[in-house]
């Protein structure tokens, strides 16, 4: 007997819906096959750790902290992040560094690589298992992107 959502599922008009179940989907399976256990908040913090160590992120980074006038909304903003961060440090995934452009930087750890790159292998099993239309998908994300550009940029990159 067919599981009771596949019909619904099958008949949803709602794109957005769609979307976060195929999220939850891909979080499920790779937390489900994660040699350690991470929260998926965790899973997406050390993503942040790769992105926010490019270059041109962190010279994004460095400009917008030099821009911070609200010092209260800083100070709760670092707390709640290095909160986070030293939980990952704990795992001994990340590194949290001085920094003389900014108020701290984090790094992945050797043990952080090996999960990151885990992380990637069991994201493109997913993907080959479920079907994953590539092209499809790249074509919604430039026709989707510039929504959260604009978000972020009249945030002014605070959140």
């Amino acid at each position: 007997m067919a599981h009771p959502h596949v019909k619904a599922i099958s008949e949803m008009e709602d794109a957005s819906k769609l979307i976060d179940m195929i999220a939850d989907s891909k979080s499920a399976y790779v937390r489900d096959n994660l040699s350690i256990h991470l929260h998926e908040s965790q899973i997406k913090l050390l993503k942040n750790v790769v992105k926010h160590s490019k270059p041109h992120h962190r010279r994004i980074r460095v400009k917008q902290y030099a821009k911070i006038n609200d010092d209260k909304h800083f100070e709760l903003h670092s707390k709640l992040y290095l909160k986070k961060y030293k939980k990952l440090e704990r795992l001994e995934l990340v590194e949290i560094l001085d920094a003389d452009d900014l108020p701290y930087d984090v790094v992945l750890t050797d043990k952080g690589l090996k999960i990151i790159d885990e992380i990637e292998s069991l994201e493109k099993e997913w993907a080959e298992k479920v079907g994953c239309d590539i092209d499809v998908l790249r074509e919604m994300a430039l026709n989707s992107f510039e929504y959260s550009y604009r978000f972020k940029k009249k945030q002014k990159y605070q959140f």
